[in-house]
């Protein structure tokens, strides 16, 4: 991890870009820390820059509570080189959407699943470095992007101890079989008339996590809809799992996860 610019946000929040090899990321961190800071990985659905309002807002509000946060870049997105196959499921996509015909299970297969299997090292490899910096510890949240990459890392990485999804993307049916082995904590959101994206997709999903504790929100409204109250109850499930006894304020970001503006 190469760290490349630093500057002072408002209320003392330090804001790091990096690098790690070749795919750039964002760490925020308190001004001063007495211990290690509990650590939430951000997702979002592609385009750093572009999301970097969104991006910026939660983790300050992470920092005001002792939390440490960052995000990286997803494969393909931003100035990360595009992948012809995405741009035709992309396109695929689309164009069944705009045909109001059904989105075939292999065009999401092709867009979701490469993407899932590259991003997810990816993620790894970034909670390796920003684990080993002083200022940063665990236990790890997960919180908003793309949820099928979400659900991947609940199950394969053991440091993420609890997740809070966004239902606004579709889902492999693979995807929803692996959900079967997510055991942590799931807070998941969904918007119950998100335009283009499958309701009942996102209800199995929902009820195939293997999770003792999950908990659905839906509301009425599209896909950036997203109440205001929502973020409370996200701030209560972080701090429940990551800081006993402290709010965590972790906003729960409409018009995210759908991968590169899908």
């Amino acid at each position: 991890m190469r760290f490349t610019s630093e500057q002072r946000l408002a209320d003392g929040v330090r804001e790091r870009e990096f690098t790690l090899g070749e795919i750039p990321g964002i760490l925020w961190t308190p001004a001063s820390t007495p211990a290690p800071a509990p650590l939430i990985l951000l997702g979002h659905p592609g385009g750093l820059r572009r999301m970097y309002p969104r991006l910026a807002a939660r983790a300050q509000g992470c920092v005001e509570q002792g939390f440490a946060a960052a995000t990286i870049e997803l494969p393909g997105g931003g100035d990360r080189p595009a992948s012809a196959a995405a741009e035709q499921a992309r396109a695929d996509l689309r164009r069944a959407l705009a045909a109001g015909e059904r989105v075939a299970d292999e065009v999401v297969d092709r867009l979701v699943l490469p993407l899932v299997e590259e991003a997810v090292p990816e993620c790894r490899a970034a909670l390796d470095a920003l684990l080993a910096l002083p200022e940063v510890g665990g236990p790890v949240g997960y919180a908003g992007g793309v949820i099928s990459i979400g659900v991947r890392l609940a199950v394969v990485e053991p440091r993420i101890v609890a997740a809070l999804l966004f239902a606004g993307s579709f889902v492999p049916r693979a995807i929803i079989e692996e959900a079967r082995r997510v055991t942590i904590p799931l807070h998941v959101l969904l918007q119950w008339d998100d335009e283009g994206n499958d309701r009942r997709m996102a209800l199995d999903l929902f009820d195939a996590f293997g999770s003792s504790e999950k908990t659905l929100h839906a509301n009425m409204g599209g896909h950036t809809g997203v109440p205001w109250f929502e973020g409370d109850a996200a701030n209560r499930f972080f701090a429940r799992h990551l800081k006993a006894g402290q709010p965590a304020a972790v906003s729960a970001d409409p018009g995210e996860g759908t991968p590169s503006g899908q």
